[in-house]
């Protein structure tokens, strides 16, 4: 299982939310390459990152950011947050990164989603974030008609090969991941599941593990200090 530290980045800095409330913003570090650079140092091979203004407002205000941490340092970069044309696919591409997450986009365009993954493959994946079984959309404040896992049947058929799935009641609030959730997804589904959203402890590192899905994102945990990237990495292969 991989495991990708995650920078949700906010006016270039690197912030965190509680649940997805943007009222409720922690800023960890004003200088998000250095955050990148202890990841690197800890043993990462991928780093996640969410543009949260992109995922509010469908633009790109961090794209340097993300940039500089693709070229300055060895880790691979996936993103996500407000993709939601071939332009904003492109520039990300050829800024770096490895591979571009469509979340609203994916829901509400599927044409764009088709092109995408027609022109870049495995560079593309979806991420589902779930609000109480429903797909959320437009940085969490709406969701969509699917149901998660409806979603999900629809995204394989498309020939996605990796899910980003984020359980928005367990984002940030440090109470243990959905293990339950990503057990039916893994058993349900041959794509590549990525969990998101309440890995807080190693007890929860070592139970994803077991149930041999492809990664596991730590966000909040890493800046607690509730988790050491090192340990997690090493507890992960």
């Amino acid at each position: 299982m991989k495991i990708f530290p995650a920078i949700d980045l906010y006016g270039g800095k690197a912030v965190r939310l509680y649940k997805g409330d943007y009222a409720q913003m922690t800023v960890y570090s004003e200088n998000p390459i250095e955050v990148a650079r202890d990841f690197e140092a800890a043993g990462a091979e991928w780093i996640h990152m969410v543009d949260l203004e992109g995922a509010r407002d469908g633009t790109t205000p961090n794209l340097s950011v993300v940039a500089d941490i693709a070229k300055n340092t060895s880790l691979k970069v996936e993103i996500g947050g407000g993709i939601r044309s071939m332009e904003t696919v492109k520039a990300y591409v050829d800024a770096g990164v490895s591979r571009v997450i469509l979340g609203t986009a994916a829901v509400k365009d599927p044409d764009f989603l088709k092109a995408a993954l027609d022109a870049y493959g495995e560079k593309i994946a979806v991420g589902v974030d779930i609000k109480d079984g429903k797909v959320a959309i437009k940085g969490w404040l709406e969701t969509a008609e699917d149901d998660a896992m409806t979603f999900c049947e629809k995204m394989q058929k498309l020939g996605v090969k990796t899910i980003i799935s984020t359980d928005i009641s367990k984002d940030g609030a440090m109470q243990g991941a959905n293990h339950e959730l990503y057990r039916e997804m893994s058993e349900r589904f041959a794509m590549q599941i990525v969990a998101s959203g309440g890995v807080s402890s190693m007890e929860d590192v070592t139970r994803l593990r077991a149930l041999d899905i492809y990664g596991a994102i730590i966000g909040k945990a890493y800046y607690t200090g509730a988790i050491s990237l090192k340990e997690a990495i090493e507890v992960s292969k």
